[in-house]
């Protein structure tokens, strides 16, 4: 049986959420967008991204699937703490979970952001939500304490090499060896990747993920820019990518969104419907790796990660070139160089 630190008395995970039928779509972006110079065209042409769902994001979905196995995962390890969900973007708001934590007498909790790299929208923008959500509240909210990043956590490895080699099967036997995997992310301004370690982190996560998939050959790419078209942002864009590998004679290509743990709309609509449509006009056999979402292995390094912070005496594993992050980021961790951009 685990000893839990009296310190913690729940666990809160935090997500970026999203719309769940069509009349949320507009208030939802809206409250994305907020302080950001988005240009209203593309603001209408991400409406209508969701407006093909149904006005449904799947990430709210996911994470009630993934907060329900976390539970069953805390029970069978004996740590008897409550958890609770908190979205940066939709209901569930933060600031009405941590009212309802309040009201039930938590004092301080273990924060979970599903978020695997560090950047101002992936870390640092989180830590704001939670300190301007207690403020609100009078300052007498629960503490809550955010668990390091876990892009180089060998169960977020391993489970996300699972997923991809479970998607290279589907490819023809005989195209296996030359099919090229392409990594994808959510871009960034290159103002943020230059003041976080986010473009080093993806490279580490893609390196360690191939070479336990026995892959050699693979490419990173960029998904879901928005912003003015004047700002830069980090490139290549995926249909560049798949426009390149196509030039280069590349017959069939495994698309990861490894820079995502959930599969929600940006994978849904710019992979699953924008770049397939691509990859078919070029003639490109296309692929599309499922996100970790609720793998087992990542469930248990969810766990793993709590665990270790319960107890101080346990492990704190990473694998590749670096250690594990730390528990408290810097306070010139991730800093916003341009006010401009706030938001994922």
């Amino acid at each position: 049986m685990i000893q839990v630190v009296e310190a913690y008395d729940a666990i809160l995970l935090i997500s970026f959420g999203g719309p769940e039928g069509p009349e949320d779509i507009m208030p939802f972006l809206d409250h994305v967008l907020r302080r950001r110079q988005v240009p209203e065209e593309r603001k209408q042409e991400v409406a209508h991204h969701y407006e093909l769902f149904g006005g449904v994001s799947p990430i709210n979905a996911q994470n009630r699937a993934l907060i329900a196995a976390l539970r069953e995962e805390l029970r069978a390890a004996g740590i008897v703490l409550p958890v609770y969900w908190g979205n940066r973007n939709w209901h569930p708001f933060l600031i009405d979970t941590l009212r309802e934590m309040q009201v039930a007498g938590i004092r301080r909790a273990l924060g979970f952001v599903t978020s695997a790299f560090g950047s101002y929208s992936g870390c640092r923008q989180y830590l704001e939500d939670i300190e301007e959500a207690r403020l609100k509240l009078g300052g007498q909210a629960p503490v809550v304490d955010k668990i390091r990043i876990f892009y180089n956590h060998p169960l977020f490895m391993s489970a996300n090499a699972q997923q991809l080699r479970d998607t290279l099967i589907q490819v023809p036997a005989e195209a296996q060896r030359d099919a090229r995997i392409v990594f994808t992310a959510h871009s960034i301004p290159v103002s943020a990747a230059h003041s976080s370690r986010y473009v080093e982190q993806l490279e580490e996560t893609c390196r360690c993920v191939a070479e336990e998939a026995g892959l050699a050959r693979w490419n990173l790419a960029y998904q879901s820019r928005s912003g003015p078209p004047q700002q830069p942002w980090l490139e290549p864009d995926v249909l560049s990518v798949l426009t390149d590998l196509h030039r280069e004679g590349i017959t069939h290509v495994v698309v990861m969104p490894i820079g995502f743990v959930a599969d929600h709309i940006e994978v849904q609509y710019d992979l699953g419907i924008e770049a397939r449509a691509l990859a078919a006009k070029l003639g490109l056999e296309f692929f599309l790796a499922p996100t970790v979402g609720t793998h087992p292995l990542y469930v248990h390094m969810i766990r793993e990660l709590i665990q270790e912070r319960l107890n101080p005496d346990l492990p704190r594993r990473a694998v590749g070139r670096w250690g594990p992050s730390m528990d408290i980021c810097p306070v010139d961790c991730c800093l916003l160089r341009n006010h401009r951009y706030r938001g994922s």
